[in-house]
C-alpha cells in the first residue's frame, strides 16, 4: 500500500544524509520538523539550505529592536564564537564547528523560541526551523 508519509520522510532524510554532516540525531529532528512542516504548509517539499542562509542573514522586523538578525548575536559568520548582548560566549552555529550542534531536541527547542521570538516577534515556523538546521549543518 503507498504510504506518501513514510515516502517523504525517507526523502528528507535521503537529502539530510547527503550533507558532509550528517548525525542520526539531527536526521531524526529534520525529519520531525519536515512533518511539522509539511502539515502547517502543504505545499512544503523539502528544507532549503539557501532559504535557511537568507532567513539567518537578513534583517527582521517584529522582534526587538536591538535583535533584528540572528547575526546580531552570532555573526554573519556562523563558524565564529558569537556573543551575547550581555557577554556570553556562543559556541559557533555551524555544524563543522560544533558538531553537537542540532543534536538535542530540547535545547533546540529551548533556543529557537527564545531567539525567534526576541527576533522576529514570533515563533519560528517548522520549515523556518529546518532550513536555518539545514543551512547551518551545510557549512
Amino acid at each position: 500500500m503507498f504510504q506518501p508519509k513514510i515516502l517523504f520522510t525517507a526523502a528528507v532524510l535521503f537529502a539530510v544524509a547527503g550533507t558532509a554532516q550528517a548525525d542520526p540525531r539531527r536526521d531524526a529532528i529534520l525529519a520531525d520538523l519536515a512533518a511539522k512542516a509539511k502539515i502547517e504548509n502543504s505545499a512544503f517539499n523539502a528544507f532549503d539550505a539557501k532559504a535557511g542562509n537568507a532567513f539567518f542573514m537578513a534583517n527582521h522586523t517584529g522582534g526587538k529592536p536591538d535583535t533584528p538578525s540572528c547575526t546580531t548575536c552570532h555573526t554573519k559568520d556562523p563558524r565564529a564564537s558569537g556573543q551575547t548582548r550581555v557577554g556570553k560566549a556562543i559556541k559557533p552555529m555551524a555544524v563543522s564547528a560544533n558538531p553537537d550542534r542540532f543534536t538535542d531536541q530540547a535545547t533546540i527547542e529551548k533556543w529557537f523560541t527564545r531567539n525567534c521570538n526576541s527576533v522576529l516577534g514570533r515563533d519560528c515556523t517548522a520549515e523556518e526551523r529546518g532550513n536555518i538546521i539545514t543551512y547551518l549543518s551545510s557549512l
